[in-house]
């Protein structure tokens, strides 16, 4: 436990250095760097966070980083809902997002077969997405704090009887070879990953046809439904719409809402057309509409 924490602090000595590094929830090699290159381009310098918790802390520090990059949902597992609570308790704002299909592959050492292979190590998540693979083969399963460290580990032990799963990008970092390309079941595994800047550093994004939002309502009968009516006489789709508790309540609920439009000022006249109808309004960004890349 100590020494994990000891590998996971970023001493102060060494933050003027990365004021202009990006972080990332993980590790060097993991789905959130593949992303962050997506982003800023290949030579981007990530810092790596042990927690979604320290991503946000070091995001909000103008000495730690210049942005970050942090998963908001999977197209499998759903919404990751602490990240909305995170989000909405940080100064910072969205300023992008990226859609990446998410590629597992068996990593070995150079020269390792399939029948050499006595263990696999990975994440949890990334063992289930690929147990059809996994379930043809004798393998002992053994499960980690992350995809890319389980490659990392591979990459230090030189061992033949050892394989992990994680990205193409892990394989290239590490200097492992990929025995089995994309061994995940469900093809279609996208992650879609938010690019946030401190608001006081964010500037409004040329072409932006996407907000974020989050509001709450007086719970009456049929308001959510009359909100929503103004929202769509405006044009504007809903792409998602993700209710959340709110503290202290007796079950009342607030909402995260995804938008899209053609203009902003399609937006701005649906938030002028909902004011009346809702409380608590936070506008987490204006920003483009992400592409889906591969991972």
């Amino acid at each position: 436990m100590n020494k994990t924490k000891e590998k996971n602090t970023i001493p102060k000595s060494s933050l003027p250095q990365q004021a202009n590094g990006i972080c990332i929830q993980g590790y060097e090699g993991s789905f959130h760097q593949v992303a962050a290159r997506h982003f800023f381009g290949k030579n981007v310098e990530v810092i790596p966070c042990a927690s979604f918790r320290q991503l946000i802390k070091l995001a909000l520090d103008a000495n730690s980083s210049k942005a970050a990059v942090m998963a908001i949902e999977n197209s499998i597992a759903g919404s990751i809902l602490p990240n909305y609570n995170l989000l909405q308790k940080a100064n910072l704002k969205v300023v992008g997002e990226v859609y990446l299909s998410i590629s597992q592959n068996l990593l070995v050492n150079k020269g390792v077969g399939l029948s050499d292979i006595k263990e696999v190590h990975s994440h949890p998540m990334a063992i289930l997405q690929c147990l059809d693979f996994l379930e043809s083969h004798p393998y002992k399963l053994i499960e980690t704090e992350d995809t890319a460290l389980s490659a990392k580990y591979v990459h230090q032990h030189k061992s033949k009887h050892i394989a992990a799963i994680a990205s193409k990008l892990a394989a290239e970092l590490f200097n492992l070879e990929i025995l089995a390309p994309d061994i995940q079941t469900q093809k279609n595994n996208i992650t879609r990953f938010l690019i946030l800047q401190r608001t006081k550093e964010a500037q409004p994004i040329i072409g932006a046809n996407k907000a974020s939002i989050y509001f709450q309502t007086n719970h009456s009968k049929g308001i959510l439904a009359k909100v929503l009516t103004e929202v769509a006489k405006t044009g504007i789709n809903l792409s998602k719409l993700q209710s959340m508790p709110i503290p202290g309540s007796h079950f009342k609920y607030g909402f995260y809402a995804d938008m899209e439009f053609d203009q902003l000022k399609q937006f701005d006249n649906m938030m002028n057309k909902i004011e009346s109808l809702t409380n608590n309004v936070k506008v987490f960004g204006i920003y483009k509409k992400g592409k889906l890349v591969k991972g």
